[in-house]
């Protein structure tokens, strides 16, 4: 579904912008600013922009950088005072037209009734992202994915780091009935924990420090759509309470206001962990588990769907050849090579496995181009044993440890293997630290502490021990 971003900090033409975009039937976010822009491009492609030629924080314009590789964004600027220099400039930077203040809507409507087809055209009348397979394990889950998309279900999505879990939530959005309406994505574990709340709820001017203008939340920006919570375990358990209560009842309440807000959003939610042991853990509510789980969807890893790597591969070389007007060729050997590696980082290690391969090889892809294959990949390297009756707290640190070692200290590599996020492992690792400095002070060899008279002397040297750690 074509998609608008109207960057401009007039009130009065943002919202003509926004409602002739709502008139046409399309998706449509507003922003004040460049980095609010940059940051909904990353969130969700738009197919056109709308952007004053000046804001307080750059030039509209340069939103023809930020889109980057998606050279097919249609971009228009608009001007209070337009001179023939600033106009010729505009064009000869990349943007598509100019529109004078106050706008003329019959202009502004002209271009956004041509954005659904071009946007059908560009997709080759594709409704919704391929999701590649032949395999047993990939008809299964487009079978699933079709029965429970056209519903409201909340979906949760479970399966290792690089399976595809975004494409596949990707794909129940545009196989529903929200399919017109905005489809946004969250990494819960991405987002600091003093942020998230601010960001998926929002917030009141002057709520908090450095709050200088009222922000509308991840809820109200894809009310009528989707949002995707990506590592949703990853959520600080407090305000998993709140978001039970938007799932619950529909109603939320921005940081700093008391007015409680109605939103209509459908959720999918994912995780590369297991709910079981997170609940155990006491990093998930078993009550937000329960009102997430209503359809499970698994998401098989790659190295169970084996006969599905040769199309994939092709398919990711195919997408480079494009982009880069070349023709290069995967051997038969090639295919035979990666048929045989396990996978542990899923599709997104094939697709860079790929990449690295295209960028050495000349014409033809050939075994030399895919070996060796990082040691870090190779998860049977390594054996961990661990005696029954091992505590879980043990079992989780020696693992880490033992992932560690294999990856050769390389934190990014050992939390793909792990399944977690970066942000967890390193969560983890300070926890463990804290934990040995600790055990080093109560094993500390009681003739080496000084018998102490004094209660003024205990707080000195209690203070001396732990200021160490």
């Amino acid at each position: 579904m074509p998609h608008v971003l109207i960057v401009d900090e007039d009130r009065v033409s943002g919202h003509s912008l926004r409602e002739a975009a709502r008139e046409a039937g399309l998706s449509c976010v507003m922003v004040t600013s460049i980095r609010q822009a940059s940051l909904q491009i990353t969130l969700q492609r738009p197919d056109i922009i709308f952007t004053a030629q000046h804001l307080s924080d750059g030039s509209g314009l340069s939103l023809l950088d930020i889109r980057g590789e998606s050279g097919k964004i249609t971009l228009i600027t608009m001007m209070a005072e337009p001179s023939a220099d600033a106009v010729i400039d505009a064009w000869r930077l990349g943007a598509t037209d100019y529109l004078t203040k106050p706008l003329d809507l019959h202009r502004v409507r002209r271009w956004l009734h041509s954005l659904p087809l071009a946007a059908t055209q560009a997709s080759g009348h594709k409704s919704s992202p391929d999701l590649l397979g032949t395999s047993v394990a990939m008809q299964t889950l487009s079978e699933h994915i079709s029965r429970v998309a056209p519903t409201e279900a909340t979906v949760l999505l479970l399966g290792e780091s690089g399976t595809g879990k975004e494409l596949v939530a990707q794909t129940i959005h545009a196989q529903s009935s929200r399919h017109r309406q905005p489809f946004i994505p969250i990494n819960c574990g991405a987002i600091s924990p003093q942020l998230i709340e601010s960001e998926i709820f929002g917030h009141e001017k002057g709520s908090f420090t450095g709050a200088d203008r009222q922000h509308k939340g991840y809820f109200e920006r894809a009310c009528g759509g989707t949002l995707f919570l990506d590592e949703v375990i990853e959520m600080p358990v407090d305000l998993q309470v709140k978001l039970l209560r938007v799932l619950e009842t529909g109603a939320f309440m921005r940081i700093g206001s008391h007015q409680s807000l109605s939103t209509d959003v459908r959720i999918i939610a994912a995780t590369n962990r297991d709910p079981e042991s997170a609940i155990a853990e006491g990093r998930l509510r078993l009550d937000l588990f329960h009102r997430l789980n209503v359809f499970p969807l698994r998401i098989p890893p790659l190295r169970d769907r084996q006969q599905d790597i040769a199309l994939l591969a092709r398919h990711f070389l195919n997408e480079l050849n494009a982009a880069h007007g070349t023709a290069k060729t995967l051997s038969d050997s090639a295919v035979g090579v990666l048929g045989r590696h396990q996978w542990p980082g899923n599709v997104r290690e094939l697709r860079n496995f790929i990449h690295r391969a295209y960028i050495l090889s000349d014409q033809m892809i050939d075994t030399q181009m895919l070996e060796p294959v990082p040691t870090y990949c190779r998860a049977s390297a390594l054996t961990l044993s661990i005696p029954v009756g091992t505590s879980l707290a043990d079992v989780d640190r020696k693992l880490i440890f033992a992932t560690m070692a294999l990856c050769g200290g390389v934190k990014k590599h050992a939390a793909d293997l792990l399944g977690i996020s970066l942000k967890t492992l390193y969560n983890r690792l300070e926890e463990y630290g804290r934990h040995e400095k600790t055990l080093a002070v109560l094993q500390t060899p009681t003739q080496r502490i000084p018998v102490l008279n004094k209660q003024g002397d205990r707080l000195k040297v209690a203070k001396g021990i732990f200021s160490s750690m």
